[in-house]
């Protein structure tokens, strides 16, 4: 699964909260992403909605691997609490459903002409 889609949502409030601690994520926090297979990871905030869309080699692996990695641990500690549902990090979520895309359309129209 190269990319996958999430949706969290933030409390109440926390909004500049999280857009503040998320101008530089700490570096070993961004080793240990790439590290363990991602390669790109974008946050698009509405309200106090988050939409992630990440380009992972596995997420579950990536997910098992840094539940418990001390970086991870460490920053979690920080966003988890601006979250109004928490993470369990168990990875075995599989994130928001792809209705359509267009590169797939145009993809499968030139294979069937």
């Amino acid at each position: 699964m190269p990319e996958i889609a999430l949706h969290t949502v933030l409390e109440p409030g926390r909004e500049a909260d999280y857009d503040a601690v998320h101008e530089t994520i700490p570096a070993d926090v961004a080793a240990a992403l790439t590290e363990h297979g991602v390669r790109e990871w974008r946050i698009w905030r509405d309200g106090r909605h988050l939409f992630h869309l990440i380009d992972v080699e596995d997420y579950q692996a990536m997910r098992h691997a840094l539940r418990d990695h001390p970086a991870n641990v460490r920053w979690q500690a920080t966003v988890a609490p601006m979250h109004a549902r928490a993470d369990d990090y168990s990875g075995t979520d599989h994130g928001i459903s792809l209705v359509w895309s267009l590169a797939a359309q145009l993809r499968d129209s030139r294979d069937t002409h």
